[in-house]
């Protein structure tokens, strides 16, 4: 069985998602979607007066001794992900590299969270996009990639010397065994009567469907037989009138019970022509099926999303005034393709908390992470105002969780020996040899960092560096020890 999730149902997080993430029980998590910032080298903020006041961020990056220190970590534990972050820095330069090492540690602790048949999400748009999608190869595994989702966020923008870029992209990432709920798209008036164009006596619109098909050798049998006068034998087909699929569960459910237990070809173009659902020609070889546009429940969800289309489209109750605001409808679509009722899902970069909203209206477990407090308040309002003023149903935490699905850990320093003889001795953070007394047992990721006991976040330090590691992480030691001349 998966480890439980080691926090409750509708609990918002304020905080460094990092953090937050490291303390969160492996393969918990069903679906994960995440809206990070773009590296769009600008900065947002909601408006005075709305509900969001308070909420920003800087979407500018430049490159820290702490991310050289962290991409050093991604070396030694996934060299083609430090691969993908150093060739995109010579590429791009160095304020790319530094958003890619940001999220590429929260990338790796995403693919634990994530259940082996889970699905994952990920909106960016095409100032980091396809380096984020070599570190989604690299991190959750190429085969695991499904598609690049085009999602049309405005009709018409106006970029000077070049296309207007109306369209955000989504990389999506599944398991083999993933949920995939097949979602449609409705028809909308002018699409049902372009597709639906004829009308019959009672006012349905109806579109004619050839009631017949290839022949293909099968000469013989009764749906190559004339029926009514119509011979389609003489021309090489055969009657095939629907007996499967989501047509004939509409005829049977709708126009004619019984319909599909009819094993005779005959017996069903009778029972059609009885119900008036046979157009017959006056010119032509063969009658027709009316296909109803009641009957059409609209096309399947395509690479390429037309709507919702961005703010321009959100009801005055929906918009919040949080500077990327994606719409409700957007992520119902996902959630429903992806997940079924009862399912996890997380957004480490929950926002608003469109994500949150759409799961609870889903009836979807949630679990959203924000560095801002705005984030818990808008969780709040906005599902009080979906499920009225009483509802308050949701945790707002700001510690970080403690992970339940490492058993019962032994006390740390017993691993001692077992570090000693893994690092021969040496210091984790200067390199020097030392003798065993001279070495203490340390944290890699601090316990008030997310860190556990787990012999995998320990290592050995000398005095020196255990001194100046303090309560930091390894990546600042490393850092202030390069600052020093010491490495």
């Amino acid at each position: 069985m998966p480890p439980e999730p080691n926090w409750a149902n509708r609990t918002i997080f304020t905080g460094d998602n990092l953090e937050v993430m490291r303390g969160m029980n492996s393969a918990s998590v069903d679906l994960i979607y995440l809206d990070p910032p773009f590296n769009s080298n600008a900065d947002y903020s909601a408006p005075i007066g709305s509900d969001a006041a308070g909420a920003a961020f800087k979407d500018t990056w430049t490159l820290s001794d702490v991310d050289l220190a962290w991409h050093g970590e991604i070396a030694e534990r996934q060299p083609a992900v430090y691969a993908i972050i150093d060739a995109a820095g010579i590429a791009h330069g160095p304020a790319m590299k530094s958003y890619l090492i940001m999220m590429a540690v929260r990338l790796l602790e995403i693919q634990r969270l994530l259940k082996p048949a889970g699905s994952l999400y990920l909106h960016c748009d095409d100032a980091a996009g396809h380096y984020l999608k070599m570190l989604l190869d690299a991190i959750l595994g190429a085969a695991r990639y499904r598609n690049a989702i085009t999602w049309r966020r405005a009709t018409a923008h106006n970029d000077p010397g070049r296309y207007g870029r109306i369209s955000d992209y989504l990389l999506f990432y599944a398991g083999d065994e993933r949920t995939w709920n097949t979602v449609r798209i409705p028809l909308d008036d002018d699409g049902i009567a372009k597709a639906y164009p004829k009308r019959d006596a009672k006012g349905r619109r109806y579109r004619s469907q050839d009631l017949t098909g290839p022949m293909h050798g099968r000469g013989g049998g009764e749906s190559a037989h004339e029926w009514n006068g119509y011979d389609v034998a003489s021309r090489n087909r055969v009657w095939s009138p629907p007996r499967t699929g989501t047509y004939a569960d509409y005829i049977e459910a709708r126009l004619i019970p019984g319909y599909k237990a009819m094993t005779g070809v005959h017996d069903r173009l009778d029972a059609l022509d009885a119900a008036g659902l046979i157009v017959h020609p006056t010119t032509g070889f063969w009658p027709g099926l009316k296909r109803f546009a009641a009957a059409d429940a609209g096309k399947p969800l395509q690479d390429i999303i037309y709507e919702p289309t961005g703010l321009t489209n959100y009801s005055g109750t929906e918009r919040v005034g949080y500077p990327t605001q994606k719409p409700l409808a957007l992520l119902d679509l996902l959630i429903r393709s992806s997940s079924d009722p009862g399912d996890v899902v997380l957004d480490p970069f929950c926002g608003c908390a469109t994500t949150c909203v759409a799961a609870d209206r889903l009836q979807r477990q949630w679990v959203g992470i924000d560095l801002s407090e705005v984030a818990a308040k808008l969780v709040l309002k906005r599902i009080r105002d979906d499920q009225g003023p009483l509802f308050d149903d949701v945790t707002h935490r700001i510690d970080l969780p403690q992970r339940t699905d490492l058993g019962d850990l032994p006390h740390y320093r017993t691993h001692k020996h077992t570090l000693y003889g893994r690092q021969e001795g040496h210091c984790s953070g200067c390199r020097v040899l030392f003798p065993f007394r001279n070495l203490t047992v340390d944290h890699v990721v601090p316990v008030s960092g997310g860190g556990s006991d787990h012999i995998t976040n320990l290592q050995l330090l000398c005095g020196s560096c255990n001194s100046t590691k303090g309560t930091g992480t390894h990546a600042e030691l490393i850092a202030k020890l390069q600052q020093q001349g010491v490495l």
